[in-house]
């Protein structure tokens, strides 16, 4: 591991980092050894973290003085008992409670209160409001989520994303920065064409790459197409869409190279990590957030069950979200061979939305494997939109138009995918949109639920 940088004029080591440098090297001190506590111990010092916070928003925010009335908020133990009984929080309930849930008296040694808004990747942006402290959290596990990579700091990190600038930073960012000397840092729109994005990775010649998964495999797909692997690249980092089930395959069949995932939000930043032994496991990240995936009924789904997620953030004194139902589903896991008892994400599946309706009535969430288009034509990106029980419209991307017996081929190979005989009406198009936010999503229903 890279040895921590020093802040004192003389003193190289042992090391002495400035004052956040410390205070996230404490941090992640504890965090080390949290993550191999057992489950019981977790869940315990989540809910003494819970009594504060809710004793906090009873008191200070408007919205939750009735919500939390009854709540033991000076047991943890009883609070545990009590948890279910507390409503739900849905996104337009924070939409329409707008500044009710903003806390009238946030602690001081908090910091700065912090205004931030959510992209409306579903019709439904909101504004909320965060601390200095929540967001040192927010610092701290990015640090975790590196040093579970095993990545060098030495190396440069390149992240093609949204909100961003074509730009050169000269590190990977203060919450690195504060701990470890680091190489550059480099952004680029995600709005850049493919092509383009791949001159510059190839012309910037990273160590590690952070994008969007369907980016990821719209560059992967036009490097085979070309022959070129970024000579330097070590490994990629996927955030802020629901990971194709083929797309780790891919990044091992293009460039040989290892995929971690990152489940988070803009509400409440890192939920689960990526397992640095088990990549199939997602590690919720509970000494911060407090999750919970429920099924229909409101009650814990078990073990390869999915289900509603819905969080508590345990840091936020400004606008505390409490049991908020972010629109996810997800599947549990049962507990991880890698011996850490932070609770396991077996699959983020994405949002109801994203789930195909079969004229039954029953749902699941469709793939398309990249292999099983390109095995036909060559196709460059799709979307699919359900828009009627037997209707499927599909936006298609493709490096020229589609003879008639690729076309049916598509469409037999979609049937057989999405588990029906769907009428399905291809569109060929010179591009399709990102959307809010810049993410994407391959499937989406338009029926009412």
């Amino acid at each position: 591991m890279t040895e921590p940088r020093s802040a004192v004029t003389g003193l190289a080591w042992p090391a002495l980092p400035d004052s956040v440098g410390a205070s996230l090297l404490a941090v992640h001190y504890q965090l080390a050894q949290s993550e191999w506590w057992p489950a019981p111990r977790l869940e315990d010092a989540s809910f003494r973290q819970l009594a504060v916070l809710l004793r906090h928003a009873r008191d200070t925010v408007p919205a939750y003085a009735q919500r939390l009335a009854n709540a033991p908020v000076d047991d943890p133990q009883a609070l545990a008992a009590h948890w279910p009984s507390i409503p739900l929080l849905r996104r337009t309930d924070v939409q329409t409670l707008g500044e009710a849930l903003h806390s009238r008296a946030v602690p001081a040694d908090h910091g700065q209160v912090i205004a931030y808004h959510t992209s409306g990747s579903t019709g439904r942006p909101l504004r909320g409001l965060e601390t200095e402290l929540s967001h040192f959290f927010f610092g701290a596990l990015n640090l975790r989520e590196h040093l579970w990579q095993r990545r060098d700091f030495g190396g440069t990190f390149a992240a093609i994303r949204t909100q961003v600038q074509d730009a050169r930073q000269p590190g990977w960012g203060r919450a690195i920065e504060a701990v470890f000397d680091t190489g550059p840092a480099l952004t680029l729109p995600i709005h850049t064409p493919v092509e383009r994005q791949l001159d510059w990775l190839l012309a910037n010649d990273p160590d590690y790459l952070l994008t969007h998964p369907s980016n990821l495999r719209g560059l992967l797909l036009a490097a085979r197409a070309r022959g070129v692997t970024p000579a330097r690249l070590r490994g990629l980092g996927n955030f802020g869409e629901q990971l194709p089930v083929d797309l780790r395959a891919l990044c091992d069949a293009v460039w040989g190279l290892p995929l971690a995932d990152i489940y988070s939000c803009e509400e409440a930043g890192y939920l689960a990590l990526q397992c640095p032994e088990v990549p199939e496991h997602y590690h919720v990240q509970a000494e911060n957030v407090f999750i919970e995936v429920l099924d229909a009924h409101g009650a814990p789904c078990p073990p390869g069950a999915s289900g509603e997620v819905v969080l508590t953030t345990l840091h936020n004194f400004a606008m505390p979200l409490i049991r908020y139902a972010i629109g996810d589903l997800a599947e549990v896991g049962a507990s991880c061979p890698c011996g850490r008892g932070l609770p396991v994400l077996r699959r983020i599946h994405g949002r109801a939305r994203n789930l195909v309706r079969l004229p039954d009535g029953s749902r699941h969430w469709p793939s398309f494997p990249a292999e099983e288009w390109l095995a036909i034509a060559p196709v460059r990106q799709f979307r699919l939109r359900q828009t009627g029980p037997e209707r499927i419209e599909v936006d298609l991307v493709a490096a020229r138009p589609l003879a008639a017996a690729e076309q049916r081929a598509v469409q037999a190979m979609l049937q057989r995918r999405l588990g029906h005989a769907f009428d399905i009406a291809l569109r060929p198009v010179a591009a399709i949109d990102r959307g809010a936010g810049g993410k994407f999503e391959d499937f989406v229903s338009e029926l009412d639920d």
